[in-house]
C-alpha cells in the first residue's frame, strides 16, 4: 500500500483532530448527506497542492476553516497531512516514509512542509508530478467531477489525459525552458543594446588611439635621438673637461717653477751689478713689460668670456629663429626658400653675362625679402620677448668687449713701447756688462717661457667657461627629453650620465613616466643600444665635428614639433579608456555567445521535449483506447468507444489576471516567475466517439445520464489501466448506478484495486461490499464530523 492515512485538523467540518488509516486495497467512506465525508476528498485534493478555492467549495482561504459553532469556538488554522509508504521509492525522496503537510491561516497565508521541514508548493508539486499524483482529477475523481472528461474541451481533455499520462513533468520542463529562453533572448537583446551603445565610443577611442600610437611612434624616434644626442653630449663635455684638467696642472706646475726660477735669476743679477743705475731700470722695464703682459693676458681672458657669452647668446638667438622658422601655418616656408636657392643656383651654373648676373642679383633680393618677410611676420610674442632680450644682452657684450678690445690694444702699444725701451737698454747694458749677459738672456728666456705659460693657463680657462655653458645648455636638454619621453632619459641618465668637475647632474623627476602598452619596451631596447655604445664613444667622440652633434639637434627639434603637431595629449588615459571599452566590449560579446548559445540549446530541449510529448501522449492515447473499448464493453455489452487526437484552431488572447483562489494547479510553476507562456495558434486535442450497441446513437450528445456515467467512468478506468496511479479516490461515482450496472462497477474497481489503492466515499451497497475497511462519517451537534470505523451491515445503515 502507498497510502498509509490522513491527519485532518481545523479543516471545514472537521473541528478536532481526525485519523484516517488506510491498509487495505479498497477502503470506502459512508455516511448520510451533508455528514461531511466529501470533504475528506476535499482534504486530499487540499494537501496535493490544489490552488483553486472554488474547487474546494469555497471563495476564499479562510473559507477552508472550520468557522465554529455554539459548542465549539472556530479554528485559527486548517491542516491536513498525507503520510505515504516509500518503500518503493515511488516519490523521489529518500525516505521509508514520506509526510505531506499543508496548513492555511485566517489571513489566506499557505504553509506547505515535506516530513515536518517548509517547503515550497513548487517543491511538492515537482515531487507528486514524478509519482504521477497531482490535484487534478484523473486520481481524485468525485460525483460531478465523473462526467467532466466528457463535457471538457478538446484542449482540457487533452490535458487530463496528459496528466494521467504522467506527461506534467515534461510539460513543467517544456514551460521552464521556454522562460528560460524568453529571459535569454530579453537578455541576447540587452547585451546587443549595450553593444550598441558602446561601439560609437569604441570606434571614437579608436581613432584616437592611431592618434597616440604614431605619436608614440614619434617618441620612440625622439627617444633614439635623444639618447644618441645625450650620451654624445655628455662624452663630449667630460672629455673636454678632463682634456682640460690634464692641460692646466702641468701648465700651473711650470708656472710656479718659472716664477721661482726667475726670483732665483732676479737675486743673482741684483747681487752681480750692485748699484748699476742701468740694471735697475732694466729689471723695472721688465717689471713694467710683465705687468703689461699680464694687465693684457687677464683682459684677453675676459675678452675670451665674453666671446663666449657672445657666441652662446647667439646659438639661442639662432634656436629661437629655427624654431619660429619651423612652425606650420607661416606666411613663407623654408620649402619656398629652398626653391628660389635652386633656381639661383641653376642660374649661377648658366650665367654667361653681366645681364644675367643682374637677374641673379634680383633673385637674391627676392629671397631676401622673403626671409625678412618671414622673421617679422612669424613672431609670437613670446618668442619675439625673448629674441629681444637675448639681444639687448648681445648688444651689452658687444659694447663690453669692444672697451676691452680698446684696452688690449693701449696695453699692446704700452708693451711696444716699453720693449722698445727695455731692447735699448739693454742693448747699452749688454755691451757694458758682457759678463751679465748669459744671467740676462736665462731669466729673458723664462719671463718668455712665462708668458707663454700665463696665456695657455688663460686658454684653458676660457675653455672650461665655454664648457660650463655646455653644460648649462645639457641640463636643459635633459629636462626637456625627461618631459618628453618619460623615465627611460632619468634612468639612462642615472646610470650612464656621470658628473663631471662642476657636475653634469642630471637630477630626478617623480612625475616622469613612461608610457604603458609596448612604448616602455622600445625605451628598454634603445637604453640597452645606447648602452652597449658607451665603450667607444669616447673614441669616436674625440674624432666627431661638433656640426654633427649640431645636426642632431636640428633633427630633435623637428621631430618635437611634428610631435606637437600631431596631438595624442592625454596618451595615459586615452589607452585606459581604450582598454577598459575594449575589455567591455570584449566581454558583452562573450556574454552575447553564451547566450546564444544557451538559446540553441534551449530551443534544442523544447523540441526534444515537444518530440517526446507527441510520442508519449500519442502512445498513451493508443493503449487508453484499447482499455477504453474493454471497460465500455463490459458497461454496455458491446459497441465501441475511442479517443481521436484533432487539431483544434486557437485565437491568442490576453490573460486576465485572477484571483489567487481561483488559480489552476498547471499554472502554478509559471505564476512563480511571473510569466504565463503564449498560446499558439494551433493545438492537438483530444475527442470521444461512442457507438452503443443495439442503438443508432454515435456522439456523446445523445447519451443519456446514465450512459454517460457509465462511458466516463469506463474511460477514467482505462486511463488508470494504462499509467495506474498509487491510489484513486472515488467520490460517489456510483450515485447514478442501477443495481445491475453497480456489481459491474464493482468488478471493475475490484480489476482496478489489483493496481491501485482505492478510497470509496459511497452510498452504494455493492460498492461497500467490495471494501476491506469501512469508515463511517456522522454530523454532531454543532456541525462537527465525526469518524467512526464499522462493519459492513453497520455502513449499510449509515449510508441509509
Amino acid at each position: 500500500m502507498y497510502l498509509k492515512g490522513l491527519e485532518i485538523n481545523g479543516f471545514k467540518s472537521f473541528a478536532k483532530k481526525s485519523n484516517l488509516e488506510f491498509t487495505s486495497a479498497i477502503s470506502a467512506i459512508v455516511g448520510p448527506n451533508g455528514s461531511g465525508k466529501s470533504n475528506i476528498a476535499e482534504a486530499f485534493r487540499f494537501v496535493l497542492g490544489e490552488q483553486s478555492i472554488k474547487s474546494l467549495r469555497g471563495k476564499k482561504g479562510e473559507d477552508l476553516i472550520f468557522n465554529g459553532s455554539a459548542d465549539t469556538g472556530r479554528s485559527n488554522r486548517a491542516s491536513v497531512k498525507v503520510i505515504f509508504d516509500n518503500r518503493k521509492r515511488f516519490l523521489n525522496i529518500d525516505f521509508d516514509e514520506v509526510s505531506l503537510e499543508r496548513v492555511v491561516h485566517r489571513d489566506s497565508v499557505n504553509e506547505y512542509f515535506i516530513n515536518g521541514s517548509q517547503a515550497r508548493l513548487k517543491d511538492i508539486i515537482e515531487l507528486l508530478s514524478g509519482a504521477h499524483i497531482g490535484s487534478s482529477g484523473h486520481h481524485i475523481i468525485s460525483q460531478g467531477e465523473a462526467d467532466k472528461i466528457l463535457n471538457a474541451n478538446l484542449k482540457d481533455r487533452r490535458a487530463m489525459i496528459e496528466d494521467a499520462l504522467g506527461l506534467k513533468i515534461y510539460q513543467y520542463k517544456r514551460q521552464e525552458s521556454e522562460r528560460k529562453l524568453g529571459k535569454t533572448q530579453d537578455n541576447i537583446a540587452s547585451v546587443e543594446s549595450l553593444r550598441k551603445e558602446v561601439a560609437p565610443h569604441l570606434r571614437f577611442l579608436k581613432k584616437q588611439m592611431e592618434k597616440v600610437e604614431k605619436t608614440l611612434q614619434m617618441k620612440d624616434e625622439l627617444l633614439g635621438l635623444y639618447l644618441e644626442y645625450l650620451k654624445r653630449e655628455d662624452d663630449y663635455i667630460k672629455f673636454t673637461h678632463a682634456s682640460n684638467v690634464a692641460e692646466r696642472a702641468p701648465l700651473q706646475k711650470e708656472l710656479h717653477k718659472l716664477e721661482a726660477e726667475l726670483a732665483s735669476a732676479k737675486k743673482i743679477l741684483e747681487g752681480s751689478t750692485g748699484k748699476d743705475k742701468k740694471s735697475i731700470e732694466l729689471i723695472l722695464l721688465e717689471e713694467k713689460i710683465r705687468g703689461v703682459r699680464v694687465e693684457k693676458d687677464f683682459l684677453m681672458r675676459d675678452l675670451g668670456r665674453i666671446e663666449g657669452e657672445v657666441s652662446s647668446e647667439e646659438r639661442i638667438i639662432k634656436k629661437q629663429k629655427e624654431i619660429a622658422q619651423s612652425e606650420e601655418g607661416k606666411m613663407v616656408s623654408l620649402k619656398e626658400v629652398e626653391g628660389f636657392v635652386d633656381e639661383v643656383v641653376r642660374s649661377a651654373e648658366s650665367a654667361e653675362s653681366l645681364s644675367d648676373i643682374g637677374a641673379l642679383k634680383k633673385l637674391f633680393d627676392n629671397i631676401k625679402k622673403i626671409v625678412v618677410g618671414f622673421v617679422v611676420k612669424n613672431r609670437s610674442g613670446g618668442n619675439d620677448a625673448l629674441v629681444r632680450e637675448s639681444e639687448e644682452y648681445l648688444a651689452e657684450l658687444f659694447l663690453q668687449k669692444k672697451d676691452l678690445e680698446g684696452k688690449v690694444v693701449s696695453l699692446e702699444k704700452k708693451e711696444v713701447a716699453f720693449q722698445a725701451e727695455y731692447n735699448e737698454l739693454r742693448a747699452e747694458i749688454e755691451r757694458e756688462k758682457d759678463t751679465n749677459r748669459e744671467a740676462e738672456r736665462a731669466m729673458f728666456s723664462l719671463m718668455t717661457r712665462q708668458n707663454e705659460v700665463i696665456v695657455a693657463l688663460t686658454n684653458v680657462k676660457n675653455a672650461e667657461d665655454k664648457i660650463k655653458l655646455d653644460e648649462e645648455n645639457f641640463k636643459r636638454e635633459l629636462g626637456e627629453a625627461r618631459v618628453l619621453v618619460g623615465r627611460a632619459v632619468l634612468d639612462f641618465a642615472s646610470h650612464t650620465l656621470a658628473p663631471a668637475g662642476s657636475g653634469s647632474t642630471t637630477g630626478s623627476d617623480e612625475n616622469a613616466s613612461e608610457n604603458a602598452f609596448g612604448h616602455g619596451a622600445n625605451i628598454v631596447a634603445h637604453t640597452g643600444e645606447h648602452t652597449n655604445m658607451n665603450t667607444n664613444a669616447d673614441d669616436s667622440n674625440k674624432n666627431e665635428p661638433r656640426a654633427v652633434q649640431e645636426d642632431r639637434h636640428h633633427a630633435i627639434e623637428k621631430i618635437k614639433i611634428r610631435i606637437e603637431d600631431a596631438g595624442g595629449g592625454g596618451s595615459d588615459e586615452i589607452m585606459k579608456e581604450f582598454k577598459e571599452v575594449s575589455e567591455r566590449d570584449s566581454f558583452l560579446e562573450r556574454e552575447l555567445g553564451d547566450l546564444q548559445k544557451s538559446a540553441e540549446s534551449l530551443e534544442i530541449l523544447i523540441t526534444e521535449l515537444d518530440e517526446k510529448l507527441t510520442t508519449e501522449f500519442k502512445n498513451g492515447v493508443e493503449k487508453i483506447n484499447v482499455q477504453f473499448q474493454e471497460f465500455f464493453s463490459l458497461m454496455f455489452g458491446g459497441g465501441n468507444a475511442s479517443l481521436l487526437v484533432v487539431k483544434e484552431k486557437k485565437k491568442n488572447r490576453a490573460r486576465d489576471s485572477r484571483d489567487d483562489s481561483d488559480t489552476d494547479l498547471s499554472a502554478v510553476l509559471e505564476m512563480e516567475d511571473g510569466q504565463i507562456p503564449e498560446e499558439e495558434d494551433e493545438l492537438e486535442g483530444l475527442d470521444i466517439t461512442v457507438s452503443l450497441p443495439r442503438k443508432k446513437i454515435k456522439g456523446l450528445v445523445m447519451l443519456s445520464g446514465g450512459e454517460r456515467a457509465l462511458t466516463s467512468i469506463a474511460l477514467l478506468f482505462a486511463v488508470s489501466q494504462v499509467n495506474p496511479p498509487p491510489f484513486i479516490i472515488l467520490d460517489e461515482t456510483d450515485a447514478a448506478l442501477d443495481e445491475a450496472n453497480s456489481r459491474k462497477y464493482g468488478d471493475m474497481i475490484e480489476n482496478l484495486s489489483k493496481y491501485s489503492q482505492l478510497i470509496l466515499i459511497t452510498h452504494n451497497r455493492e460498492t461497500m461490499s467490495r471494501a476491506g475497511i469501512l469508515y463511517g462519517v456522522t454530523m454532531g451537534s454543532g456541525g462537527i464530523s465525526k469518524l467512526l470505523s464499522i462493519e459492513f451491515e453497520e455502513a449499510v445503515d449509515v449510508a441509509k
